[in-house]
């Protein structure tokens, strides 16, 4: 019997041990959960990249996504049993030691490791050294391949290999990021990556921020300090007074900046972009358009609830088509949204006012043109630049900081626009790519202002001058 329980007492401490010197296994697996590194992980798109602050806990995700695959223990995946092959993308080497291989390192337990090859230092001891690649075991007793590499190397060194993924730990030249997207491309691999933008709106911000090509793969999560449940509100109260207003929107939040800053900060994907549902029909408005030739066309479809709520719920955006086309994509898209008609039979629509001048090309004007194709457009419309942003302003955040605009995930131009609208020189947004933006501050421009919906606070220095003229009024003191 003392043999018995002296065994049972050795197995329970080798469970211990083992458990101790598992980090994987803690892996928000506990008290503290960072959710948003569970988001990427369940995330089932090929490109998926996580915009953070330093020390969100980015990298960390990266890191045990490798491992995940390596292991073949993806929770949310199909894990091959053959074993993977991918690689680790690091800046430089010096930089590959310090972090990318160090996290690897951190989750890899010692009992997986078949092999590693250096490209310097000792295999005993590789946290001090550069890793060549890594050879481990996968849970279906096959052998899966991580190997480690640098842009430093140049892209040269990233050409002939075939791999199930790989993960950019900080952004890379775009040079080196469209070859590994080849290097993915016969085993249907995945692209991920991790990284704080610092150097402003580069090729990460188009391709990938904004998916300029619209692709269904491409994903994006932003983490900021709050979401590491691990970081103390001391220490991110600190590091918040340590840095200036810019560094804490990319070092913070994560999130892309340039010199002149967005015209809408107050737009927020998590909140203002929202999964498509059935509209009333009650709530049907009216269409906006920003006509086009050479240039897209953009429409969209504006819903309204009863608490003066606008919805975003259709999009037709198109270049180098005619207005014959185009009136028939917006009857096509009305006619599945069941969208009502007027009186006599035809679709309503605001436009821009340059739609009504005719053209020494043709005696006919825009409106003519889309009026002979059943479309009754409105080129009585408030062009006003400044007060058109600033209406958007209020319906993206009131002063109580309440939203009233949502737009439907399907109108991917809009929200593209939106997040690449920058402020330029002389006060005025940089003149690219605002076709759909147009055609909102036409649509809100022509809403009546709801008083309860955009209430601002007021200072007192206001109340005490919105008292006095109330005072003046009644002693019939003309201004």
């Amino acid at each position: 019997m003392s043999q018995l329980k002296e065994r049972l007492d050795k197995i329970q401490c080798e469970i211990i041990k083992r458990k101790k010197s598992n980090n994987l296994s803690k892996y928000n697996n506990g008290d503290k959960v960072h959710h948003k590194q569970i988001l990427f992980h369940k995330c089932q798109k090929r490109n998926r990249w996580v915009f953070g602050g330093n020390r969100s806990g980015k990298s960390e995700c990266g890191a045990v996504e490798v491992i995940y695959m390596a292991r073949g223990i993806h929770p949310y995946r199909n894990n091959r049993q053959d074993g993977v092959n991918g690689w680790v993308v690091s800046l430089s080497r010096q930089v590959q030691r310090d972090v990318a291989q160090q996290k690897i390192l951190h989750y890899l337990n010692k009992s997986w490791i078949v092999k590693i090859v250096m490209s310097s230092g000792r295999a005993d001891n590789p946290e001090s050294g550069i890793i060549d690649f890594i050879l481990i075991k996968n849970v279906f007793g096959n052998i899966s391949r991580i190997g480690f590499k640098s842009c430093d190397q140049g892209r040269d060194k990233f050409q002939g290999a075939s791999l199930d993924f790989v993960w950019f730990d900080e952004e890379p030249p775009f040079d080196i990021y469209r070859e590994c997207q080849m290097r993915v491309l016969d085993r249907e691999g995945d692209i991920f990556g991790t990284m704080t933008p610092l150097k402003g709106l580069t090729w990460v911000y188009d391709e990938i921020y904004l998916n300029n090509h619209n692709s269904q793969e491409v994903w994006h999560e932003h983490m900021q300090w709050e979401d590491n449940p691990y970081l103390s509100d001391k220490e991110i109260e600190f590091l918040t007074q340590s840095l200036s207003s810019d560094e804490l929107e990319s070092r913070k939040y994560g999130k892309f900046t340039a010199l002149g800053g967005m015209v809408y900060p107050e737009f927020d994907e998590q909140i203002h972009v929202i999964e498509p549902f059935n509209v009333p029909l009650e709530w049907q408005d009216t269409i906006s358009i920003d006509p086009g030739l050479n240039n897209p066309l953009s429409a969209h479809w504006y819903a309204v609830d009863y608490d003066q709520n606008v919805y975003v719920i259709a999009e037709h955006f198109e270049a180098q088509k005619d207005v014959s086309y185009h009136s028939q994509r917006i009857k096509d898209i009305s006619q599945k949204l069941n969208w009502h008609y007027n009186s006599n039979g035809m679709i309503c629509a605001l436009i821009d006012s340059a739609a009504s001048q005719r053209t020494l090309a043709s005696s006919k004007s825009v409106v003519d043109l889309f009026y002979e194709n059943g479309i009754l457009v409105n080129p009585r419309v408030n062009k006003d630049m400044f007060s058109g942003i600033s209406t958007v302003k209020k319906y993206l955040k009131d002063g109580n900081g309440k939203s009233h605009i949502f737009i439907f995930k399907n109108c991917v131009n809009l929200i593209r626009e939106i997040k690449s609208y920058w402020w330029g020189d002389q006060d005025l947004p940089i003149k690219k790519d605002d076709h759909s933006l147009d055609e909102l501050r036409y649509y809100l421009m022509s809403k009546p202002q709801n008083k309860h919906s955009f209430s601002i606070q007021k200072s007192e220095t206001l109340k005490e001058k919105e008292k006095l003229i109330r005072k003046l009024k009644h002693q019939n003191v003309r201004f």
